[in-house]
């Protein structure tokens, strides 16, 4: 079964409201400055990319895409020795990871449920989801053909 699901990160759309308006007061105070409105489009960029985590399920890969692309990971399905369902810590964070105890890296916009990937080379993948039961079945049925 393929398996595609885009997940929306709520909190950051919050987040990215209060720092818009914040841009645009700086901005009708300072002016069309060319510092100032650059460094607004760099943060507004960034922040933008971790709207949403699109996760993809083929035949060969597990594709995962936050936002409209600039931060994404394909994983050969060979690559994967196991699949489980996990709950990530609060403290885990949102957007990409890395975790050195326990040594793993997080893809997460949202919530705290997760499917963790363990790698033939050891490493340990997390994907943050809000559809947990069908991320994990999906990669589960890949594996076992």
């Amino acid at each position: 079964m393929n398996y595609k699901h885009t997940q929306i990160g709520y909190l950051i759309i919050i987040a990215l409201i209060p720092i818009l308006l914040l841009y645009g007061f700086t901005f009708i105070e300072v002016g069309l400055d060319l510092v100032v409105t650059g460094l607004i489009a760099i943060v507004v960029l960034m922040i933008s990319s971790f709207l949403s985590l699109t996760v993809v399920v083929d035949n060969e890969y597990l594709k995962i895409k936050f936002g409209y692309g600039l931060f994404n990971r394909r994983i050969v399905l060979s690559e994967i020795e196991s699949v489980k369902i996990v709950k990530n810590h609060w403290y885990y964070g949102w957007g990409i990871r890395v975790w050195l105890w326990p040594k793993m890296i997080i893809y997460n916009v949202s919530g705290y449920d997760a499917v963790e990937l363990k790698m033939k080379d050891g490493k340990i993948v997390r994907v943050g989801t809000d559809d947990q039961d069908m991320l994990f079945n999906s990669l589960n049925e890949k594996l076992r053909t």
